[in-house]
């Protein structure tokens, strides 16, 4: 066949590439992974493991917008301890996901663990809303951020040009696409250096709110005006989850960690705990300058604050703002893209999908796809309202995740649990979810309508792409040429099955 013939091509050509570069090495041979199998090679270390958690957990919005609980509770220590228990539920998430992962050891977290334990159908609904709308969205909405922090000190008294934001927003997402499909290495690089520039952009933060709070500013810490509705509670969770969305990230990309049962629950551990940490006594930090009230009215209560508080420095948080939602879109690319790749080794996404580069061993086409689809997305004049209708369905399947944890331990008792969860932890976060997003539901029926059909979208596409097998030979032919075509440009084929 065409397709094993293209396989052997790339494969000869990747031997000569070998044995070109064993006889520049003196003949030592081994090419870049073991055996020099065209497969995704485990390079990740626990501190890289740490820093794509940490850079995909923080991106613009500890920065930018942390109104969304405070408006919902009414009061800043009400306010602080939503933001302290959104903290602890991500941890308890991320410590069910840590079984998940030691025990399913496959690229795609949630959608993997959904797969093995409820099927392909309910594990397709998964794919879809998280591959075609709620990770390109959520790049390209961070990817428009970074663009409007770089371009406002040109544009100190207006908002900087759509256009040129949109334009900007794309050469963001281009830069990074070459560099996930050049090395890991150096989209982990690029992950760790951002990473250490958010972290000390916020302990700066943090270190001129502990001054002040040694001061005596502590007039807006109280229970004042707290509202007692369940409705509000529950969005005030809803906005405080948002702002911790990304802890199960590095489950996406398990293949290529090193030595994953001990490190992604250390990872996992860490990181969460000082997220939690940081993002606490960032909100302490801004509430020692910053009445509620202006909090409220701030567009950017990073920038408020910075102005109040650093003077003639003030222009430095707008700039670690920008490294920061940098950072973010390299992490949402990376794990992405390895989420198509992993839809697509179930037969669930095109075949190109499958595919890794024969020289760098990277999966090249998902993060072309990943980086089009976000960039289709710029396009769109209202992302943010597309992000609001399909968040309720993101807690959902992390949920329906969390549920095969119970579910697994029943119907399958013997698996191999390197880490084995106190079954209360995903009892409570099951009760958890449920609060937080049925309620919202609830209050927010237009909004929960609309995610409903996106979420139904998801039915015909699966009947008719993936569920019917005798599709036209015409069908199949022209998929087939096309995805050769690909596989010539991109010089990509399958990987090695383990």
């Amino acid at each position: 066949m065409e397709d094993d013939a293209l396989n052997k091509d790339a494969k000869q050509r990747k031997d000569s590439l070998k044995s070109a570069k064993d006889e520049a090495n003196g003949g030592g041979g081994g090419g870049e992974g073991d055996g020099g199998d065209i497969v995704l090679k485990p390079k990740m270390t626990l501190v890289n493991g740490i820093t794509v958690i940490v850079g995909s957990i923080i991106g613009s919005g500890i920065f930018v917008s942390p109104t969304g609980v405070l408006i919902n509770t009414g009061s800043v220590n009400m306010s602080l301890i939503v933001w302290i228990l959104s903290g602890l539920f991500s941890m308890v998430g991320a410590y069910c996901y840590a079984e998940l992962g030691t025990m399913i050891k496959k690229s795609g977290a949630d959608y993997a663990y959904i797969m093995e334990t409820f099927g392909p159908f309910l594990a397709f609904i998964r794919l879809w809303i998280e591959c075609m709308i709620v990770r390109p969205c959520s790049q390209a909405i961070v990817a428009l951020t970074f663009s409007v922090y770089v371009l406002k000190p040109f544009f100190p008294e207006c908002q900087p040009p759509e256009d040129a934001a949109r334009l900007l927003a794309v050469c963001c997402i281009l830069v990074l696409t070459f560099i996930n499909c050049w090395d890991v290495k150096w989209a982990t690089a690029v992950q760790d250096i951002f990473t250490y520039a958010k972290l000390l952009a916020l302990f700066i933060i943090i270190g001129a709110g502990a001054y002040f709070l040694f001061q005596g500013n502590t007039e807006y810490f109280t229970f004042d005006n707290t509202k007692t509705e369940v409705t509000s509670l529950a969005l005030s969770f809803y906005s405080g989850l948002f702002a911790y969305n990304g802890w199960n990230y590095l489950n996406f990309i398990i293949e290529e960690l090193k030595d994953p049962v001990k490190n992604l629950p250390r990872a996992i551990a860490i990181s969460c705990t000082l997220v939690t940490v940081v993002y606490v006594f960032t909100n302490v930090s801004f509430y020692t300058i910053l009445s509620p009230e202006e909090v409220l009215g701030s567009e950017a209560v990073a920038v408020t604050f910075a102005d109040r508080v650093f003077g003639m420095f003030a222009w430095t948080i707008p700039v670690f703002v920008a490294l920061s939602t940098f950072g973010a879109v390299n992490g949402i690319l990376l794990t992405s893209s390895r989420l198509f790749y992993a839809g697509a080794c179930e037969g669930q996404m095109p075949e190109i999908l499958t595919m890794i580069q024969i020289q760098r061993l990277t999966p090249t086409p998902a993060v072309l796809i990943m980086a089009l689809l976000s960039m289709l997305y710029l396009t769109v004049s209202d992302i943010f309202a597309l992000i609001n209708y399909v968040g309720f369905a993101t807690w959902l399947s992390i949920g329906a995740a969390v549920l095969c944890l119970p579910w697994l331990r029943w119907k399958q008792p013997k698996l191999n649990r390197p880490i084995k969860v106190n079954l209360i932890f995903p009892i409570l976060y099951l009760i958890a979810t449920v609060f937080v997003t049925v309620v919202p539901m609830i209050a927010s029926p237009v909004e929960t309508g609309y995610g409903c059909l996106m979420i139904l979208s998801s039915i015909p596409v699966y009947f008719i792409f993936i569920a019917w097998r005798n599709k036209p030979k015409w069908f199949n032919r022209s998929m087939g040429g096309i995805t050769q075509s690909l596989q010539k440009l991109m010089m990509v084929v399958r990987p090695k099955q383990k």
